[in-house]
């Protein structure tokens, strides 16, 4: 994509959302990074649904430490990996205590030091917490780079240092956010909703999604529908 596409690309998104935000519920820098840990491999929603109650009564690292790895299991056990990440939470925790004087470090090299924080929470902390023009790649971001030709890359380091290269400075602070929630809500995995998508004309990808009931959509179904009559049959 060239620049003055990169450009019209962003100054749409942020058209449609002047201030985006993150969508997890977080108290503080601490209980951001615990719900970002928390995140991977698992849906905003459902941490969220999970951290409400934990957030009302532990929001600091002394308080998790005083709760113990198994006070938190009951909290998060509706969350996938729930048993590794409540050991991650706990371990991360005691050393913010010990090495940090119970703050979360504005540094990413100190925070993937921490136990379960990897690049991409730790970008994220960075990013919400902080203020800083980080792009953090999660799966959404990673195929909206891809499929849009804004930045492809074979994996999200690629990706993320393509974005950092060509997304323009005055869109740096919020790339991260427009690019996540595009994906997650029209440029998605499966079926992306390109009628709808504010970038249509920007992005490569063909054929483009129609609207649901149009007569392209309509034919699309029944070609769909046809070629796995046919594969079956064969």
């Amino acid at each position: 994509m060239k620049p003055a596409a990169v450009s019209e690309f962003y100054r749409r998104l942020r058209e449609a959302n002047p201030n985006p935000q993150t969508e997890l519920k977080y108290v503080n820098p601490y209980t951001l990074l615990v719900a970002v840990a928390l995140s991977a491999q698992a849906t905003d929603v459902g941490v969220n649904k999970a951290t409400g109650p934990l957030f009302a009564k532990v929001d600091t690292p002394e308080k998790m430490l005083a709760l113990g790895e198994q006070g938190l299991r009951g909290y998060i056990k509706t969350i996938g990996l729930f048993n590794t990440k409540a050991k991650n939470v706990m371990a991360l925790s005691k050393i913010l205590v010990e090495r940090h004087g119970s703050d979360v470090p504005r540094s990413r090299e100190a925070l993937e030091q921490l136990p379960g924080v990897g690049r991409k929470t730790a970008n994220v902390v960075l990013n919400v917490a902080f203020g800083e023009d980080t792009i953090a790649v999660d799966t959404h971001i990673f195929r909206v780079g891809n499929r849009t030709g804004l930045a492809p890359g074979k994996n999200p380091f690629e990706v993320e240092a393509k974005l950092e290269k060509v997304t323009p400075p005055d869109f740096k602070r919020h790339a991260h956010h427009w690019l996540i929630l595009h994906g997650r809500y029209v440029c998605k995995a499966r079926l992306p909703e390109c009628w709808r998508c504010a970038v249509a004309d920007l992005c490569p990808f063909k054929p483009k999604t129609p609207a649901p009931g149009s007569t392209s959509a309509v034919k699309a179904k029944a070609a769909k529908k046809k070629a796995a009559t046919k594969k079956r049959a064969a």
